[in-house]
């Protein structure tokens, strides 16, 4: 990885989700605009907020897709990245940098 940029894997995407209630919402329904949720699998030398295994959530709109080796990637910049969950923080705090 070079730069700044991040390479992810989704945590399944598309299709059915549902809501707290159980209710079914199907994946043509119209929602506004939905961040996602990926697992960090390698970063760049200039990536500074990110470590690998941090799960963090980004537009899927700004997204570029790769394929490595027959499994599917999302490579974004760091700035693209709108928080961090992390289990590295200290006790006491949320673990999500917002």
């Amino acid at each position: 990885m070079l730069h700044d940029r991040v390479l992810v894997s989704l945590e399944g995407e598309g299709g059915e989700r549902r809501s707290g209630g159980g209710i079914v919402i199907p994946a043509t329904a119209s929602v506004g605009k939905r961040l996602a949720w990926a697992t960090v699998v390698a970063i760049g030398a200039n990536v500074r907020q990110v470590k690998i295994d941090d799960r963090v959530l980004f537009d899927p709109e700004d997204r570029g897709e790769v394929e490595l080796q027959s499994k599917s990637y999302v490579l974004l910049r760091e700035r693209d990245i709108h928080a961090v969950a992390a289990a590295r923080v200290q006790d006491g705090q949320t673990g999500l940098y917002l």
